[in-house]
C-alpha cells in the first residue's frame, strides 16, 4: 500500500516506489517490473538451481549454512528433530550462529536452553563469539550473564573468554567495570596476560586519561606482564593524537631498548603525528628511514601520506605515490586504493577513480562495499548517472549494495535524464534487498517519475484509499 503524507510514518519500502513507477510510467518501460517472479532477475546474484530446493538428503548442518532466513533455519532445527534426528554440538553451534548473527537472540536463548537441558558439551568459541554479538548489539548484561554460566553448559572458561568479556565491557563504556573484573581476576583463577592488560590500557586512552592508562601500564609491570607492541602502539597513538610526537618518540626509543621492535603500524601512527603538526616531509624521511631499523614500509605507511596529501587536494602526488609504492616492491591493499577514490571523488573526479577501479581488479585487489560506494556517490555528484550505473552494476556483480540515499539519488537522476528502464531496474534492486526510503525521499522520486503537475500526489492519495 502507497501512504499519503497524512499518515504517520516515516520511511516507505522500494515496493511502493515500484507500484509508483508502474502507475506512471509508459508500459515499455517498466516491463520487467511486471515479470514472472519466477524467473531470475537481471543481475541477479541467486544461481538457477537453489540449494533451498535440492531433493536429496542433506545432512543437518549442511542444510542450516546453505539458509539465509533464521526462522527457517529454525524450522528446520525442530522439524529433524522431530524426524528423530537427534543433535549434537555442531547442530546446535550452527544454527546459534545463524541466529546470533540476525540477532535473534531470544532464539538463541531458547536453544542455549536446550543445550543445557541435553547436557552437550560446547566448545569455548561457541560463548566467545556469542559475547561478541551481545556486545555490538550493547546486550551487555546478558553477555556478563553468559559469560558467567559458561560452566554449566560443560565448558571450561579460559584467558580468553574472559578477555572478550572485558574487551566488551570496555567497548561498552563500562570501563570501570572492566577494571574491577581485572582486579578479580586472580580470585577467579584467571593470571591476565598482556591483552587483558591492553585493553583496560586502551579503554583509559580512549577517555583521554592518560596517567591513569600509565598506572595500568606500571601495574602490568608489577605483576610481570611484559608489554608488547600492541600496548606501546597504544600510548604512541595517543600522544600523537595529542600533537606530543616528541614524547612519542621517546617511547620508541624505550621500546626497543627493552627488546620490543616497533612494526609497521607504530611508525605509521608516528608519521600521523608529524602530519597532523604539518611536517609532511619529516613523516615521508620517517617512512623511508623505518627500513633502516629494521622495519619495511607497508600500505598502512604509504597510505597516511597518501591521506594527508588528499586533504590537501594534491591528488595527482597521491598517484605518484602509489606508483612508488608498487616500485619498492609493496603491494597496495583495498584500503590504500580506497583513500585515492576517495579524494578523487571529493574533487569530483569520478572518472579517474574509476580507473583505479579497474587497475586494482587487474592487479587482483577485490573493490570492497566502500570503494563501490565513494565512487557511486561521486558519479552522483557531478550527475554522470550513466556512470554511476555502470559502478551499480559492478557493485551488485561484487554482492555489494548502496546506501538508501544513493539509490535515490540514482533513480532521481535517471528518470530526470529520461532513462526510465534503468531507473525501473534500480528500483527493482531496491525492492529485492527491501531497501526502506525516507518519505520525503520517495515523494521526490514519485513527483519525477509522475511528472511535475500534482499528480503524483493525487496517486498517493488515491492509492492509499
Amino acid at each position: 500500500m502507497i501512504y499519503p503524507r497524512a499518515k504517520s510514518i516515516n520511511r516507505v519500502t522500494a515496493t511502493d516506489l515500484v507500484n509508483v513507477l508502474c502507475f506512471c510510467v509508459p508500459a515499455q518501460h517498466y516491463s520487467h517490473l511486471g515479470r514472472d517472479k519466477s524467473k531470475t532477475p537481471r543481475n541477479s546474484e541467486r544461481p538457477s538451481g537453489s540449494s533451498r530446493h535440492r531433493r536429496k538428503p542433506d545432512p543437518f548442518v549442511t542444510r542450516v549454512k546453505e539458509v539465509e532466513d533464521p526462522d527457517e533455519a529454525l524450522s528446520l532445527f525442530h522439524e529433524y528433530r522431530r524426524m528423530g534426528f537427534r543433535h549434537d554440538y555442531p547442530s546446535y553451534s550452527a544454527l546459534v550462529y545463524k541466529l546470533a548473527r540476525s540477532r535473534r537472540f531470544e532464539a538463541v536463548e531458547e536453544i542455549l536452553s536446550g543445550i543445557e537441558e541435553n547436557d552437550v558439551r560446547c566448545r569455548e568459541s561457541l560463548f566467545i563469539a556469542l559475547i561478541r554479538h551481545y556486545g555490538k548489539v550493547h546486550l551487555v548484561d546478558e553477555a556478563v550473564r553468559l559469560f558467567q554460566n559458561m560452566t554449566s553448559f560443560n565448558c571450561t572458561r579460559t584467558l580468553q573468554s574472559f578477555n572478550t568479556i572485558l574487551n566488551v565491557l570496555v567497548e561498552n563504556d563500562k570501563l570501570l567495570d572492566a577494571a574491577e573484573l581485572l582486579q578479580r581476576s586472580y580470585k577467579m583463577g584467571f593470571r591476565p596476560n598482556s591483552v587483558s592488560f591492553n585493553v583496560i590500557i586502551k579503554g583509559w586512552l580512549e577517555k583521554g586519561e592518560w596517567e591513569t592508562a600509565c598506572q595500568v601500564f606500571d601495574e602490568m609491570l608489577e605483576k610481570q606482564v611484559q608489554p608488547t607492541v600492541v600496548t606501546y602502539n597504544s600510548l604512541v597513538g595517543f600522544l600523537c593524537r595529542k600533537g606530543d610526537v616528541e614524547r612519542a618518540m621517546g617511547l620508541l626509543e624505550d621500546m626497543t631498548h627493552k627488546g620490543k621492535y616497533p612494526n609497521a603500524s607504530t611508525y605509521a601512527l608516528l608519521m600521523e603525528g608529524l602530519c597532523f603538526l604539518g611536517k609532511y616531509e619529516e613523516a615521508k624521511k620517517l617512512m623511508f628511514d623505518m627500513e633502516y631499523r629494521g622495519c619495511k614500509p607497508g600500505p598502512v605507511n604509504f597510505g597516511v601520506l597518501m591521506s594527508d596529501l588528499g586533504k590537501r587536494g594534491e591528488t595527482d602526488k597521491a598517484k605518484e605515490l602509489l606508483k612508488e609504492m608498487k616500485r619498492r616492491k609493496c603491494k597496495p591493499d583495498v584500503v590504500s586504493y580506497n583513500i585515492l577514490v576517495n579524494y578523487l571523488c571529493k574533487e569530483s573526479k569520478p572518472a579517474e577513480a574509476y580507473k583505479l577501479l579497474v587497475e586494482m581488479q587487474i592487479e587482483g585487489r577485490e573493490p570492497n562495499a566502500a570503494t563501490y560506494r565513494m565512487m557511486l556517490d561521486g558519479f552522483c555528484k557531478v550527475e554522470d548517472f550513466e556512470g554511476g550505473l555502470k559502478v551499480f552494476n559492478a557493485m551488485l556483480t561484487g554482492k555489494h549494495c548502496p546506501t538508501a540515499d544513493t539509490y535515490c539519488r540514482l533513480v532521481e537522476g535517471l528518470l530526470r535524464g529520461g532513462n526510465t528502464d534503468d531507473a525501473c531496474f534500480v528500483v527493482e534492486e531496491m525492492e529485492r534487498r527491501k531497501i526502506g526510503v525516507e518519505l520525503e525521499s520517495w515523494e521526490v522520486l514519485a513527483r519525477r517519475a509522475c511528472g511535475a503537475d500534482g499528480g503524483a500526489m493525487e496517486l498517493l492519495t488515491e492509492l492509499s484509499l
